[in-house]
């Protein structure tokens, strides 16, 4: 690793051509060994060293997921704002794109792989870590190169604009740290995807899913990884019934996989009236006294916090923009940044919350979180971490300052956000949030 100097501002950063190479104080979570072993690793060192050293490149990639609204230029100024004594180089915006093309995909697919774990403070019900699975779509530029792979989505109103990816995940719940992740064409669905994932999957978890993935080989495949399974099924779906149990719920197979089922209707009183709803779970834990029917359907909620992870993927970090990559292959390389990226600020969030006893991860403010990130950037401050590693540092006392209410129950009406046509739109949206009371009643199973 080259000698550290220290500018004339007390800000600490590697010497020479490397300086720019930093995110801040999220650097401690990625610092300069680990990005140097993940080029060396992938044979992705440079030859000779250049004005722009791979390292450099890795970590501005990654930068740039702090500030999509700017293209790299613009982040290679946020890099290099707190460096000016340094006298850092001004490549040019091509310069910028043939580094990034030399650095190529591994290096980020290979750090992806090493960070990608839930958080120590993850969220455990009875004992079993609770993760959820799901997948969403995301928008690249309508570019030449993209289209020979990535398709424009079709729907009831025609075309979209921008070709897509899908991207299907798996997330711990509370600290929604990203176990694993998987992307590609939307010419696959999410159920071609999901299989892939079953790498990340072991005894001891609890996956949570929606109805789209009840499908009988895969839940065998993802059951056969010693985690158990939780998963939703169409209400008319035909399951025979081989035992009942006291707690309404009863035996049945899925395939060639064992689960109970649980029916149940689940109320939501608000202000505004009471609206009901039939659930129908399905799930490998088979064990009624420890694992009651009601208490699983409402673990089943927790599935929504995958749900919350796409939002702020897509549009606290990216605010609803197109990503940058203009290549398929810079589309793969920009979106394990960006996976990297949500990742390091979900692991630092849970890492302070833990230093407050009993504290619930979700209390801490992504947004917070998030601009602290990009502040501490702009300073270059605390790249290098000192002997003793402080779980709360700058952006860990932000997020502590400025915690969320504890989470209380609300409701929302389901709505179209963006019209097709403002000249189509009719009615009064009621887009008010609700305190909402949730009722569950499990309903009697039918006879065997």
């Amino acid at each position: 690793m080259p000698t550290q100097s220290v500018s004339t501002h007390d800000i600490v950063v590697a010497q020479g051509p490397y300086a720019p190479g930093h995110l801040g104080e999220l650097t401690q979570l990625i610092p300069f060994d680990m990005v140097d072993q993940a080029l060396a690793e992938t044979r992705k060192t440079q030859a000779r060293l250049r004005d722009l050293p791979s390292r450099v490149v890795v970590y501005l990639l990654l930068a740039a997921c702090l500030f999509p609204e700017l293209g790299y230029p613009g982040v290679w100024t946020k890099l290099t704002a707190a460096l000016s004594t340094i006298r850092p180089a001004t490549p040019t915006a091509g310069a910028l794109c043939q580094a990034r093309h030399r650095v190529g995909t591994t290096p980020l697919r290979w750090l992806f792989d090493l960070l990608r774990a839930p958080a120590a403070p993850a969220i455990r019900w009875r004992g079993l870590l609770v993760c959820a699975i799901d997948g969403t779509t995301m928008t690249v530029p309508d570019s030449p190169a993209n289209l020979t792979t990535y398709r424009k989505h079709r729907c009831n109103h025609g075309g979209s604009g921008y070709p897509q990816i899908r991207l299907t995940a798996l997330v711990a719940c509370g600290t929604r740290t990203i176990l694993d992740a998987v992307f590609g064409t939307t010419d696959l669905g999410e159920l071609t995807y999901a299989p892939q994932l079953a790498r990340s999957l072991r005894a001891g978890m609890i996956l949570l899913a929606d109805r789209n993935f009840a499908a009988r080989d895969l839940i065998t495949t993802l059951a056969a990884t010693g985690a158990h399974i939780l998963v939703r099924l169409k209400n008319g779906r035909a399951l025979p019934v081989l035992a009942r149990y006291p707690d309404g719920s009863y035996l049945s197979v899925l395939g060639a996989t064992t689960v109970r089922v649980i029916d149940a209707e689940v109320a939501i009183t608000t202000s505004a009236g009471r609206r009901t709803g039939l659930y129908r779970l399905a799930t490998t834990l088979l064990d009624h006294h420890h694992y009651p029917a009601a208490d699983l359907v409402t673990l089943y909620h927790q599935r929504w916090e995958i749900e919350t992870t796409y939002l702020e993927l897509k549009s606290t970090i990216l605010g609803g923009r197109v990503l940058r990559a203009r290549t398929p292959a810079g589309v793969v390389q920009e979106v394990y940044a960006l996976l990297i990226t949500y990742h390091l600020l979900r692991t630092l969030m849970a890492d302070a919350t833990s230093t407050r006893s009993r504290m619930c991860p979700d209390r801490a403010s992504f947004t917070v979180a998030l601009h602290a990130a990009r502040d501490q950037l702009v300073l270059a401050a605390s790249v290098i971490a000192d002997t003793s590693i402080s779980l709360v540092g700058a952006i860990g006392r932000l997020v502590l300052a400025n915690l969320m209410p504890d989470r209380r129950v609300r409701t929302a009406p389901r709505v179209v956000k963006r019209a097709i046509s403002k000249y189509n739109a009719k009615g009064t949206v009621d887009r008010t949030t609700y305190k909402a009371t949730i009722s569950i009643d499990v309903l009697a199973s039918p006879e065997p």
